[in-house]
């Protein structure tokens, strides 16, 4: 009873304790949360139709697609890439969405069909002969299968297949997303219709042809000293335009200095020097160890490849010279570079190898080449390859080297160059056993196709850089006029002086991944966009470029939120203003000509007279000597009976207009009800093309936060 009474007396005590312990609880589970919480938002790359874009997913995604468009053959560079590579994966989400709502899917046996139909784009122009039969040129799905059925016991020998691998996955899932998108725009095209009506409306619009003589009176005949343009007018022009100046997203407005690092005199001349002892040792210390010393930015992978692994300025030096030869320094001015060269050898190599081979594994390499011996022996004493390879377990599938998997590698094995030299120097039918310390394999070579010259080069290639005394040199100069002018307007009246020029944006958006033009500058669009920069403020200056050889300063000079770009914007005023000075003087034209009953009259009034010949409802007139396209004058000209003389002046883009309608006639043609309802039908799902993605992606309130993930 005692202790009750004790725990009585410091109840206050007890609940204070408990209520701290469960408040300590609950805020754990509460800081987890947020934690767990501020890691899922820094992965949120961006969002599509509400749904969170994870920054790890999608540039795992990027990879796959930007090494597939490698191995297609594209040009562009990485950047540009990437950014096709986030389009199509924005479009990827919103068409899979919209033709999940409308329950449209593609199977399994659809895909498999279309392999074995082997006549779709994506497949036939895969660049990689062993998957395409070689009468028909049809992609081989047999040899698909037979690929991937064998990959894994594949790369064991060849590590160079897994590119191949990746490659084809990513091409199935683009023909998967192919077939969605045409039953979608099948699906679209199904719901546009014409009718009866306008199909001889159409029909009419095309063959019903007129000749007219024109009075017109340009524009430009009056002055601008004479129009008066009042806020109120813009205003109501800026109302009726105002659609087309729409902001889907927030734009905001810099000026800016960009500054691009360059090598000095004193630079370029000391790594001459450099290359010259380069070219001096290339002969004398042994091929790979120079290539090395001198850090070159290409690798001696040590095998033939074809013209294609070199830029078209380099091959023309490689191609100039005689086996043997060193050449260099030689200066490469697409890629700003130093190049010593030595062409060690010149062959008429395959472009393309089948072959096929037998692997022999053991606990110790002894063991191994013991092996392949045996194996070896087997197939020389007349023993089946494909018995023997089953009796070891493996498949022993038919598999195409081509140049193009290999010969822009950025470094090879020694195990993968003798692989590759030993496939090259092998006649058809030979057999050769090729020992390494991950065992023994016997190769046998089954076709050579192609017979193209290939090119054993030692290259050691320097971009000809700034030193750091350079680079110090000019950060030091930019950051001090920098420093002096903090101000947009000392900037503008300084900069020449100081040797630098001020540049304008006026539309920078997130979405842009950086600014235009300033390669790798997206610390520089998160200055823009950061919440706590405001409008006239003045950024550090920041390093950008892709070797962080360029450097920008920015003053942040206005912010649009989303919805219309103002009035107040420049470019927006300046639009705005021209319609409106364009309507006051047609005013003044047309009370002008307002009255007159003849193109004589038109011309006593100041008209200009011109002929225009084959006008049709079906197309805009146009106007030769003012090089314009009038639509109005089309519509005009169609609603006046033939000999008829305008009613009234007509407002066009660049003039009013008078005209007498000299002659009409109709052309031949017979009126097909059903061709002209289909080709009307056709006309509207062109346009309808050209805009339903946009509104997709309009509708799908898409969020892109890349520039945010360096």
């Amino acid at each position: 009873m005692a202790a009750l009474g004790k725990i009585r007396s410091k109840g206050v005590i007890l609940i204070c304790v408990i209520g701290f312990a469960l408040f300590a609880f609950v805020a754990e589970e509460m800081f987890r949360s947020c934690d767990s919480t501020r890691a899922e938002r820094s992965q949120r790359l961006g969002e599509v139709m509400g749904e969170k874009i994870n920054a790890q997913d999608y540039q795992k995604y990027v990879e796959e697609f930007v090494e597939c468009m490698k191995m297609d053959g594209q040009q562009a560079s990485d950047d540009q890439l990437r950014e096709r590579a986030w389009n199509d994966y924005v479009q990827e989400r919103i068409i899979s969405r919209e033709a999940e709502k409308l329950g449209l899917a593609v199977t399994d046996q659809e895909i498999n069909d279309i392999m074995t139909q082997g006549t779709n784009p994506l497949l036939v122009n895969i660049p990689i002969p062993d998957f395409h039969n070689q009468q028909t040129g049809r992609f081989d799905i047999n040899a698909y299968k037979q690929f991937m059925n064998n990959y894994e016991q594949a790369r064991m020998a060849n590590p160079q297949i897994e590119q191949v691998y990746k490659y084809l996955l990513f091409k199935e899932k683009q023909l998967r997303q192919s077939v969605l998108m045409q039953k979608y725009q099948t699906l679209l095209a199904a719901c546009v219709l014409s009718n009866p009506a306008e199909a001889e409306f159409n029909f009419n619009a095309e063959k019903l042809e007129s000749d007219v003589q024109l009075a017109y009176i340009d524009y430009r005949s009056v002055e601008d000293k004479d129009v008066k343009i009042a806020d109120a007018d813009l205003q109501k022009k800026y109302d009726e335009m105002k659609p087309r100046f729409a902001l889907p997203q927030e734009v905001r407005a810099i000026k800016y200095i960009q500054v691009k690092k360059v090598a000095s005199a004193a630079d370029r001349d000391n790594l001459y020097k450099t290359m010259q002892k380069a070219a001096a040792e290339i002969d004398s210390a042994g091929i790979e160890n120079t290539v090395r010393k001198y850090q070159s930015l290409t690798a001696y992978l040590g095998v033939p490849v074809s013209k294609n692994a070199f830029a078209a300025d380099m091959f023309a030096v490689i191609d100039s010279m005689g086996v043997g030869a060193v050449k260099g320094p030689v200066e490469i001015k697409s890629d700003n570079s130093f190049n010593v060269v030595k062409l060690i050898s010149k062959t008429s190599l395959p472009d393309s190898i089948q072959y096929r081979m037998i692997g022999a594994t053991a606990q110790t390499p002894e063991e191994s080449k013991t092996k392949a011996d045996s194996i070896l022996k087997a197939l020389q004493g007349g023993a089946e390859f494909e018995s023997l390879a089953k009796k070891y377990e493996q498949s022993a599938e038919k598999v195409w080297l081509t140049t193009r998997q290999y010969e822009r590698a950025t470094n090879m094995s020694k195990d993968n160059m003798d692989f590759i030299n030993a496939l090259n120097n092998m006649g058809v039918n030979e057999l050769k056993q090729l020992d390494t310390p991950q065992g023994s394999i016997i190769v046998q070579v089954l076709d050579r196709k192609n017979m193209v010259t290939k090119y054993n080069v030692a290259l050691i290639k320097r971009t000809i850089d700034f030193s750091d005394e350079t680079s110090h040199s000019i950060s030091d100069a930019f950051k001090q006029f920098v420093a002096a002018n903090q101000s947009v307007e000392s900037m503008e009246k300084n900069a020449a002086k100081a040797g630098y020029q001020v540049r304008e944006l006026t539309n920078v958006v997130t979405s842009a991944g950086g600014i235009q033009g300033v390669n790798n500058s997206k610390e520089a669009l998160r200055w823009v966009f950061n919440s706590d920069t405001k409008k006239g403020d003045i950024s550090e200056v920041i390093t950008c470029g892709n070797n962080q050889d360029e450097l920008i300063v920015m003053a942040l000079t206005d912010i649009y939120p989303e919805g219309f770009m103002p009035l107040g914007n420049p470019q927006v005023n300046q639009m705005v203003r021209q319609e409106v000075m364009n309507d006051k003087k047609a005013e003044i034209i047309m009370q002008k000509l307002q009255g007159v009953k003849s193109v004589a009259e038109a011309q006593q009034k100041g008209a200009k007279l011109l002929d225009v010949n084959q006008i049709t409802l079906a197309s805009a007139a146009f106007v030769p000597e003012l090089q314009a396209q009038e639509p109005v004058l089309s519509g005009a000209v169609a609603a006046t009976e033939k000999g008829k003389f305008s009613a009234h002046p007509v407002k066009g883009n660049v003039a009013v207009y008078t005209f007498l309608v000299k002659d009409r006639r109709q052309l031949e043609g017979k009126f097909d009800k059903v061709s002209y309802m289909q080709r009307s039908a056709q006309r509207y799902l062109g346009m309808l093309g050209q805009t339903f993605q946009n509104e997709l992606m309009k509708s799908a309130k898409v969020k892109d936060n890349r520039y945010l993930f360096m």
